[in-house]
Parts: C-alpha cells; structure tokens; sequence
C-alpha cells in the first residue's frame, strides 16, 4: 500500500461500484476492492460489515433527511402530501446529487436479486420512519403507514425511471409518479 490517503469509505464504495459493474456483483472479492481503493482487506471491513453493505451505507443519513423532511411539511398538507414533500426534497438534496452513482447502483441491484431485496428493507426502513414522523404530526397509525408505503412505491417507480433514463432530475419523475398513485386511488 501507499501513501495514506483521506477518505477510505467513499474511495471503497466508488471502488466497490466500478467493480460490480465492470464483473459482476458475485465475482468480485473485498480483496479486489480493497486493492482498487488502494487500502487493506483490513481497513475495507473498519468500515463495512461485508461487500454489500458498500452500497447500502448512506442510508441512516437519508433516513434523518426523510424524517426532518415529513416534520416540516406544512402543516396542511394531507399525509400523503407531507410525504411526497420529504421525498422530493430528498430528490433535491441527496439522490440528483448522486446522479452517477445512483444510476451504476440500480444497475447493480437490478442484476442481483439478494442486493434487490436488500433493498426493499431498505424502503420499508424509510417507510417506517416516515410513518412515525407522521405520528408524530398527529396522523393515526393504520394511515401514517399507508401513506409511508404508498410514497415508497412512487419513488421506486420514479426513481427505476430517473435511474435508466438519461432525465437529470429526479423530482419531476417523483411529482409524475405521485399524480399517477392519486389517480389511481380516486374514484
């Protein structure tokens, strides 16, 4: 190994990223990771539990975005509403953000059913913060959560879309997405 160089955990997941993509998701070993991002096996698992959770580990700070986000919704908005307010400001704030990265990542959950599925827990983790943030604005549970779910399939329509399209924003996909969910409910 070199030189010591910052940022570990960023240099491992675009490493990690590159090489699913180049090879495939199960061929590729934490030591070809590690030696990509130009540090030890040993420093790759300081940071992550296993290879997969390269790609699921900005996740907590999402969840933070989404909960602050449904708490300041406006006060009028309906639930369904506050939640497609959090996601769109996670549209702007975090995933357009990440364009490239989000896009190379859908192709590699699409390719591997176990990391899709990993990532579906995922969305119901968001789901389930969300709901507590409506909670906590005073929606019943039994709705609080629908909303929550319901949200959680606009962004993955939405964001399937954004992520293989060659469309720069996310948000006008995600407001399109929600308008079909509320056409779709109404009578």
């Amino acid at each position: 190994m070199g030189r010591w160089e910052p940022n570990a955990p960023g240099r491992l997941t675009v490493a990690a990223l590159d090489l699913y993509v180049e090879r495939g998701y199960e061929q590729t070993t934490v030591a070809e990771i590690a030696a990509r991002a130009g540090v030890t096996e040993r420093t790759f698992f300081r940071h992550f539990a296993d290879k997969r959770e390269v790609l699921f580990d900005s996740s907590s700070g999402l969840v933070e975005l989404l909960i602050e986000e449904t708490a300041a919704a406006p006060v009028d908005a309906s639930p369904l509403e506050a939640i497609q307010f959090a996601l769109e400001a996670a549209a702007e704030r975090f995933f357009e953000k990440r364009g490239e990265f989000a896009r190379k990542r859908q192709r590699v959950l699409a390719a591997n059913p176990p990391l899709a599925e990993r990532e579906l827990m995922k969305l119901t983790a968001f789901a389930t913060a969300m709901a507590g943030a409506l909670r906590d604005r005073g929606v019943p549970a039994m709705a609080a959560q629908m909303a929550a779910e319901a949200g959680m399939v606009a962004l993955r329509v939405a964001f399937t879309r954004w992520a293989e399209g060659d469309d720069e924003r996310l948000t006008p996909l995600l407001r399109e997405a929600f308008a079909d969910l509320r056409a779709a409910l109404s009578p």
